[in-house]
């Protein structure tokens, strides 16, 4: 375990260094994105290596997983947080490269958690689903705007959900049924797909322990559980319950020196899906929970509603990690004690 490796990944192409516990250079090459050929490059010195370090950029996923399924230990990347200091005057791939390597070797790399591979495809098809989501929501707006404008009428959202052929008698005008019609067969075809995609999520989601635990959280159904437990992964991996509040983006950000407050630093640390999923929970408990809505509505008067919003999305985030991390039902007693 005396050599370290980090590739430089491209789109094309990628660069992969390794170095001993003393900074000399073993190997250095500039090799195609080609899981066999990166693989051989890497085997003869498959026994000595400590771990392979790779960025998290766009197109990890199959460098990772090839690697990791020939029995090399990986480490992914935080891109944002690995910075080279300032006023070097050369840098290139092999530079970048050896750095994470040197990080490695120096035991003070940021890494992030690398999903397995089955729950990942099962996130990622749940991402998919809200990319539908928001395509159709695209649609139905648009068709909305051509009704309204044209006839005045103004249609419910719902009922345009449906899409039913029936909407198109609102034109008398074959250019407008055309222009209506093709925003509802897009509407009919994402109905489709979105509905797809739910049965097969919550088919492989039926004995999760986690995502059954919260579905008994007020406020939460099955899309924001299953958001929830896909996008959280496995719980153990945050040793307290505040580094996954902040991994949720339900932490302020604070920037201080001698004391005082210098701004702020980056907000958009954590995963955004988690950080929609608690403030769209905050929005439906206040609804469903009494206590929640008196604590909203005391914050609210100290504050603003945006504030008070984000103090209760807080305040869901704790209370599904002990959910999660327990395996037990929500107790709104010990949340708002």
């Amino acid at each position: 375990m005396n050599l370290f490796c980090a590739i430089d990944l491209h789109s094309n192409n990628s660069v992969a260094v390794i170095i001993d516990h003393q900074d000399n250079v073993v190997f250095q090459r500039r090799l195609p994105n080609d899981i066999e050929v990166i693989r051989s490059a890497l085997l003869p010195f498959q026994a000595d290596l400590h771990a392979v370090a790779v960025e998290s950029t766009f197109n990890w996923y199959w460098l990772v997983d090839g690697l990791q399924a020939a029995g090399f230990e990986l480490m992914l990347v935080n891109p944002q947080a690995v910075q080279q200091y300032k006023g070097l005057k050369h840098t290139d791939d092999v530079s970048d490269a050896r750095w994470l390597a040197n990080l490695m070797r120096l035991g003070i790399l940021p890494t992030g958690y690398i999903y397995p591979f089955e729950e990942r495809t099962l996130r990622d098809l749940l991402r998919k689903r809200l990319l539908l989501v928001r395509e159709r929501a695209m649609h139905l707006i648009s068709a909305q705007s051509q009704i309204w404008r044209s006839t005045s009428q103004r249609v419910d959202s719902t009922e345009l959900k449906r899409a039913q052929p029936e909407l198109l008698k609102v034109f008398e005008h074959p250019n407008l049924r055309r222009a209506l019609h093709c925003h509802l067969v897009m509407i009919r075809s994402l109905n489709e797909q979105i509905h797809m995609l739910e049965r097969q999520i919550s088919q492989q989601m039926r004995f999760n322990t986690a995502f059954q635990m919260l579905l008994t959280v007020d406020g939460v159904g099955p899309t924001l559980g299953l958001t929830i437990a896909l996008e959280t992964g496995d719980i153990t991996r945050f040793p307290t319950v505040g580094r996954y509040a902040s991994y949720c983006r339900c932490v302020n950000s604070q920037r201080l020196s001698n004391g005082k407050a210098k701004g702020q630093n980056n907000t958009r640390n954590g995963n955004k899906y988690l950080g929609w999923a608690f403030v769209e929970l905050a929005h439906s408990i206040i609804r469903h929970n009494k206590t929640a809505h008196r604590f909203y509505q005391r914050k609210r008067a100290q504050r603003n509603g945006a504030l008070a919003t984000k103090a209760l999305a807080h305040k869901m985030a704790r209370a599904c990690y002990y959910v999660m991390r327990d395996e037990v039902p929500f107790d709104q007693t010990k949340l708002f004690a």
